[in-house]
């Protein structure tokens, strides 16, 4: 005990104030599993990394490996940290109206970022849009941040799409899903109707989605058994015989007659069926949620799960298919309290209508005045009995 007669050590645990004192390693505090040494530069691991049986700091860091930071403090980037700082703190609470999802978001979902470039990039871009919503005086500057941002992130994330990994799966799926909100949020997509093929960012966007689904099918054992599972959406069952309110009942059965006898041969008629099928399904998952927000995850299924002769049409301007579109922004409309979607259902409508004939507009008179009343209309309620669904036609303007 050299250390202790020499510098008369007081055996106080776990570490003595003299060797503290004198910055020498007390014989007290090796092996501590609590013990702190101010001479020691702090741990650069998460406090999950760390052995929980009593063993030296040396042997803990063997098993994973320090991150050490070779910036210079004039070299940080505080742009990026400050757009880190906004969605840690903010951005990520909005992403979705599920409480236990806000921690994934906010921790996981940044610490993947940490590992894949275009993840981060993402999380960056996200962030910098919203701040421009925060900060209208600096709107410009933010927004040209945020393109840049996605621009290299889809171009790290692009070329390796068509092979995920077990590694880099979780990244995935947490771009293509910040993608989605990016896709609304980015005010260069507001002038179109993101479905249509009017412009090629709104070509590129929804083939993009489609595919990171289609890729993400592939990884979905890893997924769902990875750190970002609570994100998934839960299994719903009973989508096809729950009761939705009448007005919206009303309507889908309208459409499924309209789709009897629309244009186009058998292959489309079929793709106007099945789109019909997948937006009752859709509306019905919001429906028998007890909640007042519509949950985000289950408001995109639609759009993955029309069929590619339904994209087709949609982009050929087929009027079926901008009546059915009409009809799914009764569904985006609930999403509507969220700042990247807000006053979306309202603007497509807006464009849809536009782009219809005369005929045509009153197939979406419901849905342009459920939006315009601002009526989440499947939310879900107890269901009086007027509002029971009849099976008896009624008209494509019922309310």
């Amino acid at each position: 005990m050299a250390a202790r007669s020499a510098r008369n050590c007081d055996e106080a645990r776990p570490a003595c104030s003299n060797c503290i004192k004198h910055s020498i390693t007390c014989d007290f505090q090796i092996g501590s599993p609590h013990a702190a040494s101010p001479v020691h530069p702090p741990k650069l691991y998460t406090r999950a990394s760390e052995s929980k049986s009593p063993g030296s700091t040396r042997s803990r860091i063997r098993s994973r490996p320090v991150i050490t930071n070779t910036l210079q403090p004039g070299e940080l980037q505080m742009g990026d940290l400050e757009l880190l700082h906004q969605f840690a703190t903010e951005t990520c609470y909005t992403t979705s109206n599920r409480p236990d999802s806000h921690e994934l978001w906010r921790v996981t979902v940044c610490k993947e970022g940490l590992t894949h470039g275009f993840l981060m990039r993402g999380i960056l871009a996200i962030a910098a849009l919203h701040l421009s919503r925060l900060r209208p005086d600096r709107a410009s500057d933010y927004q040209n941040i945020a393109e840049s941002h996605q621009n290299k992130a889809l171009s790290s994330f692009l070329p390796i799409m068509p092979n995920p990994t077990q590694l880099n799966c979780h990244a995935f799926f947490a771009l293509s899903s910040l993608i989605v909100v990016y896709a609304f949020a980015s005010p260069q997509k507001r002038g179109t109707t993101v479905f249509t093929d009017q412009s090629q960012d709104s070509a590129d966007w929804l083939p993009l989605i489609r595919g990171v689904n289609s890729i993400l099918q592939q990884a979905w054992p890893w997924v769902e058994n990875g750190p970002l599972r609570g994100l998934l959406q839960p299994g719903i069952i009973n989508t096809v015989d729950t009761k939705l309110p009448r007005p919206a009942d009303q309507q889908l059965r309208q459409l499924a007659e309209m789709c009897k006898g629309a244009a186009g041969g058998e292959e489309a008629v079929e793709a106007y069926v099945e789109a019909v099928k997948a937006l009752r399904k859709c509306y019905v998952k919001i429906f028998i949620r007890a909640s007042v927000e519509c949950e985000v995850g289950t408001a995109f299924t639609w759009p993955v799960e029309v069929p590619d002769k339904f994209i087709q049409l949609l982009k050929a301007g087929a009027p079926e298919a901008l009546v059915i579109l009409a009809h799914y922004c009764v569904v985006l409309h609930h999403l509507n309290d969220y700042w990247w979607m807000r006053g979306w259902a309202a603007h497509l409508i807006e464009n849809i209508y536009n782009e219809l004939s005369d005929p045509w507009r009153d197939w979406i008179q419901w849905p342009s005045e459920t939006i315009g009343r601002n009526d989440k209309c499947l939310v879900w309620r107890p269901l009086s009995p007027d509002m029971i669904p009849s099976h008896t036609p009624a008209s494509i303007s019922s309310t």
